[in-house]
């Protein structure tokens, strides 16, 4: 029951995470102001390997569930 629980937090902090990237990632687009690619790209990779974390996650959490 806790690993469950440690997963939904995880899983919670992750998708925070992802929200906040994404925000900023559009705050950046929008500003005008010129644009690093290499930190835009970093922060990208970050966001996709969330997502990913996510994914699994959530696949973790369904297969408890039905095991």
């Amino acid at each position: 029951m806790q690993d469950q629980e440690e997963l939904a937090q995880k899983l919670s902090e992750y998708k925070s995470e992802h929200a906040a990237l994404d925000e900023m990632l559009e705050r950046i687009h929008t500003s005008g102001q010129p644009i690093n690619l290499l930190h835009m790209q970093q922060l990208k990779k970050k966001k996709l390997w969330l997502k990913d974390m996510i994914q699994k996650l959530e696949s973790a959490l369904i297969d408890d569930i039905i095991a």
